[in-house]
This record gives structure tokens, sequence and C-alpha cells, in this order.
């Protein structure tokens, strides 16, 4: 089975790809392509399922950067491979040659460029981190490499959308203690749960930023599971773990 890749022509002519799940080495709860050097799989489909993404790529696998991810705000400026692991959320570069990679399984992977500064950035955003501010933090991060946020596109791509995404009041409560305006984000559940939209959170969020763009591939990964891992699929399955996603760009 051959690699499914999503792109989207606001990041042309850019090398870049949300990856689905299809095409991978990986079997059981994990089949396909499951990127998570985390997870129970094993430790050789994943790296077989990486050396795949770094092919398509056109990076050898040392060159296909990932960071450990910590739901965090933290944004690490790549200029050379790194010499260990960097606990971070977000990536950005101006070196040709690398590519820079964030797992997902519901959260948000959220690609960036700059075309005309030559500068790219990838994030992991879940809704700790969205809040949080990872992705204004990634503006900050190429705006220090060059790169003009009017500029600049972002394509959040396959994501848990808000149908699929069924929070209690103290999550509300959450965001509705940093801004008040946020109840748009939230649509009435059944009894006291809501409905959250992380994407359209999210794309409010940069666009208040002042980015150029920015658009949702408007794939739901709760609701596809023939292409796409989810952690909320898999609890509510009752499965013991789960398959990451990969998605990633370079210059």
């Amino acid at each position: 089975m051959t690699l499914e890749i999503l792109t989207s022509n606001a990041l042309a002519p850019l090398r870049h790809g949300f990856f689905t799940r299809q095409g991978g080495a990986s079997s059981g709860i994990f089949w396909g392509l499951n990127c998570g050097g985390g997870s129970s799989d094993l430790s050789e489909a994943v790296a077989i399922n990486r050396n795949r993404v770094a092919g398509a790529m056109g990076v050898d696998t040392d060159r296909l950067v990932t960071v450990h991810q910590v739901h965090s705000a933290a944004v690490a400026v790549i200029e050379a491979l790194p010499e260990a692991p960097l606990r971070a959320d977000a990536m950005v570069t101006r070196t040709p040659g690398l590519a820079l990679g964030v797992l997902t399984a519901d959260c948000q992977p959220v690609l960036f460029a700059d075309r005309t500064a030559g500068v790219v950035g990838a994030a992991h955003a879940g809704w700790k981190g969205a809040l949080g501010g990872i992705l204004e933090a990634t503006l900050d991060a190429m705006e220090t490499l060059g790169a003009r946020r009017d500029d600049t596109v972002a394509v959040i791509g396959p994501t848990i959308s808000q149908r699929a995404y069924e929070v209690g009041p103290e999550f509300l409560d959450t965001f509705l203690t940093e801004d008040p305006d946020s109840t748009r984000f939230f649509a009435a559940g059944k009894g006291d749960r809501v409905q959250f939209d992380l994407p359209g959170f999210s794309l409010a969020r940069l666009r208040g930023a002042g980015i150029g763009q920015a658009i949702w591939t408007r794939h739901c990964t709760y609701s596809d599971p023939d292409r796409f891992f989810s952690y909320r699929r898999s609890v509510h399955a009752g499965e013991a773990d789960y398959g990451r996603l990969i998605s990633a760009i370079r210059l």
C-alpha cells in the first residue's frame, strides 16, 4: 500500500505533507503509518515508517527532525541537526534540507511557511498549546529568522472536529476565564456537555495574530479510522494505545 499524503495549495511549491495512516508497516491497533516512538508499537515498525516519511520528504531519515512534545508554548529554532531530543511543541527553520515533523492523534498539526523569506515551521497544537500561545509563539520565532507574519501561511491539518469533541463545563470555564468571547467556539451538547471547535479557535488565534492566511484542511481524525489515528476514538474503543500521525514541511 502506498503512502497517502495530504497537501495544501497554500503551501505550494514547498515540499510538505499531512501523512495519513495509509502505507505503513505497523499492525494491530497501530496498523499503517504509526510514527510515534513513544507508543508501544514495535520500534522496528516505527523506524520503517519514519524512513518512508523521510523518503517522501526527500531527506535522509536523520534529517527528519521531531521533538519531545509536551503540550507547551515552547518553540525550537532549528539551524542544524539537534544533538539531543528537544522538549518543545513547535520548530522553525531557514535551513534547507531539514524536514520539520510533528506527531498528532487528534491534536492539530500546523504547518507554517513564509516562502518569500525562506522560513518554515511546524507546530503541535492541542487545546492546551493553542490556549497557551503555541501558534503565536511559532510566528514570533519565525520572525526572528526574517519571516513577516503578513507573508506567512499556516495550514491546520487533520484534527478532531467540533462534532466529535465533547467536553465538560470545567473545560469551558478554563477558556472563558481567559476570554469570555470564547463562547463562540462551543456548541451545546447533551446535558452539561459542550462541543469544542478546536480548529475554529486556532484559526481565530492565528488571524488575530496578524497572519497572512490561515486555513484548515477540514479532515476529522476521530471520524475517519481508515485514514487517521485518534486518541479519543481509541479511548472510546477501550484500546490500550494508539498510533501517531506525522505532518512535515521543509525548504
